[in-house]
This record gives C-alpha cells, structure tokens and sequence, in this order.
C-alpha cells in the first residue's frame, strides 16, 4: 500500500507521456511495453527522473530493456516468465508465459521443507493435509497462462519427495520404491496435482 502511494507520482507523470508506450504497474514492481528502444531509453529517463524526486533510483540488477519480438529474450514480472512462442500455424508469435526460475524455485524449496525426513514418523495423509494449501495457492495464481510444462515438473517433484519420505518411514529402498509408491498410490494419498488445472486467459487476462 505504501509503495502504491509513494509511486502514485509515475501514475501521474505517464499521464503526460503519451506515445512512449504503455506502464503496467503492481506497488513497486512495474514494466513499460513500447515499439522501440529509443521509446523504451526515454521511458527510463523519465521515470528516473521522477524517482530522484523520491530519494529513490531503479535498482540496476532489475532493470533491463529487451526486444521480446524475436522470442530471443524476454522478461520476468511479478513472479511469471513472458516470452515471444512461435505459433503452431504459420510465422506468428504470441506472448507466453509461466511461473519464473524464481517461482519453480520457491515452490520447490517449500515441497522439500513439508516432505523433509523429520516428518517421517508422522501419518502421510498428515503431511499431504499440510502441503495441500501449498500447492493449490501456487497453482491458483500461475494457472492462468501456459504453465502446463511447469506444473507437471512439480506434479513430478511432489511425487519423488512423497515416494522419497514414504521410503524413510516403510524402511523401503530400490526398485521396490518405486513400484510400490506409483501413481495409483500418490492418488490414493489424495495429493493435490497441478496437472490440468491451467486455464484459458479471460479478457481480463488479455
């Protein structure tokens, strides 16, 4: 809410920029979209002259201008990858995105920490109730987009440290692993799965 009202004066001054482009901006996270680099270096001029203003300046490792046009490059923001993906008919490109390096990485991180060997004495359904939240508040905010590839690297995640606790808590190791805790039994666990909850942009969205 503070960084909201402080940056309100970007808001301002973009009112008077008009033909560089377009702000989109989230607290103090924002991009600016236009059609060429010198629109795009006189966007960052102003908006650096607006933050001196404020005390503030750009933070030098954040900010970067690409040309997302060839699918070459791309950019991060508020949590999701967007990228140039060649259409599966003819030479268009239409702006994709799905969860960061960052997000997978979080996400990860927090699989690991609810599935760590210390809970092995407890009844896995437990440690299912407690990653279930987890992993449905993720996927409720990255479902909109193209992220089937990465939910199911999660999905995929979620099973090997599942399989990988049950092991530790049946004293089960090998093969036997593996056959033992499958898909059939991670189902039967009532793991919450990612895989086909992805959903089509709205209007909103677009």
């Amino acid at each position: 809410m503070l960084a909201n009202i402080a940056l309100h004066v970007i808001d301002a001054a973009w009112a008077n920029a008009a033909g560089l482009g377009t702000l989109v901006r989230y607290a103090d996270d924002f991009v600016v979209l236009t059609t060429s680099r010198s629109r795009a270096e006189e966007a960052k001029r102003r908006i650096e002259a607006v933050l001196v203003g404020l005390g503030l300046r750009l933070h030098p490792d954040k900010t970067r201008i690409v040309f997302i046009g060839d699918g070459k490059d791309g950019f991060d923001f508020l949590g999701f990858s967007h990228r140039k993906t060649p259409s599966k008919f003819g030479d268009r490109r239409y702006l994709s995105k799905w969860p960061s390096s960052r997000a997978m990485a979080s996400i990860r991180a927090k699989v690991r920490d609810h599935t760590d060997r210390r809970f092995s004495g407890r009844e896995l359904h437990n440690v299912v109730a407690d990653l279930t939240p987890v992993l449905r508040g993720w996927g409720a905010y990255f479902r909109y987009g193209n992220s089937n590839r990465k939910f199911a690297a999660i999905d995929s995640y979620v099973h090997f440290r599942m399989s990988k606790l049950a092991s530790v808590k049946y004293a089960t190791r090998g093969r036997l692993r593996v056959s033992r805790f499958n898909y059939d039994w991670l189902s039967d666990l009532g793991v919450y799965r990612l895989t086909g909850r992805v959903r089509r942009w709205g209007t909103a969205h677009a």
